[in-house]
């Protein structure tokens, strides 16, 4: 099973073939944005209309089955912070609306979970046996804190969840390709997570590139993931389909993952 890609007029999103609920990585193609955040942006910033985030999540909303009442949503901040969730905790369609956390986790039915990324690792998770679901932000430090193996264990320990049953995907992030950084960052991920992550670490000169993607599967495994797809995609290979924090900075629109829980409790 693999990360595939989905159209829908001029829609275009990503979606994992083991998850079965309905989820996506979303692209640029197919909102109603202009200028620098042409077209499916999903964040408010300056100098984008809130009406226009607003349309292309009910965009989304149609093609996903959730309704813009239905969303939780994340305040990002790099943390390990991973929160439980259900319908009483919808506060708008905006992050500034939202506490501090970089994962959510629920298993109330209805639920659409949204994290937002532009070259940071997007995680989805469900748990086909619980209904559960959960979505986590893993940027440089959320990965070296494990913030997958802690969404992990938040579904685990708040609604049951076998890891084995679990069913994770990997969206479009900055690929080792293009994940170009000093040795600081590839020592601190030696430090947190031990010599096994080297092999996705290269250097080159006096740089290294650090694949984020391969270091996130292998902290899923060894939370006992077995179920693990992942995208191939690099934002900052393909701008014009992805936006990328390190190509051009904040003046660009956010990309999402969505997932909507369709099992387990109603609250």
């Amino acid at each position: 099973m693999s990360v595939i890609t989905q159209r829908l007029g001029q829609l275009e999103y990503l979606t994992a073939e083991g998850i079965t609920c309905p989820h996506g990585f979303t692209t640029r193609f197919g909102g109603v944005s202009e200028g620098i955040f042409d077209s499916l942006n999903i964040a408010i910033k300056e100098g984008e209309r809130e009406e226009n985030v607003r349309r292309n999540l009910q965009i989304l909303g149609s093609a996903l089955g959730f309704g813009l009442e239905d969303l939780v949503l994340t305040r990002q901040t790099h943390t390990d912070i991973v929160r439980v969730v259900s319908r009483k905790d919808h506060l708008g369609c905006f992050h500034r609306d939202y506490p501090e956390c970089d994962g959510l986790v629920t298993c109330a039915k209805g639920v659409a979970l949204m994290i937002f990324t532009a070259d940071c690792t997007p995680l989805l998770f469900h748990d086909p046996v619980t209904g559960a679901v959960g979505a986590a932000h893993a940027g440089g430090r959320g990965t070296a804190s494990a913030i997958g193996a802690k969404t992990v264990q938040t579904m685990v320990e708040n609604f049951g969840c076998k890891p084995e049953n679990i069913r994770a995907a990997i969206g479009p992030n900055i690929g080792g390709c293009c994940f170009e950084t000093d040795a600081d960052v590839p020592e601190a991920m030696i430090a947190a997570l031990g010599s096994e992550v080297e092999q996705f670490i290269r250097k080159s000169g006096e740089k290294y590139y650090v694949n984020l993607k391969e270091i996130n599967a292998l902290i899923l495994r060894r939370a006992g993931v077995r179920h693990i797809e992942i995208s191939d995609a690099c934002t900052a290979c393909e701008p014009e389909r992805f936006w990328s924090h390190r190509r051009v900075g904040n003046d660009r629109g956010s990309l999402a993952a969505i997932i909507v829980c369709e099992g387990g409790d109603t609250k």
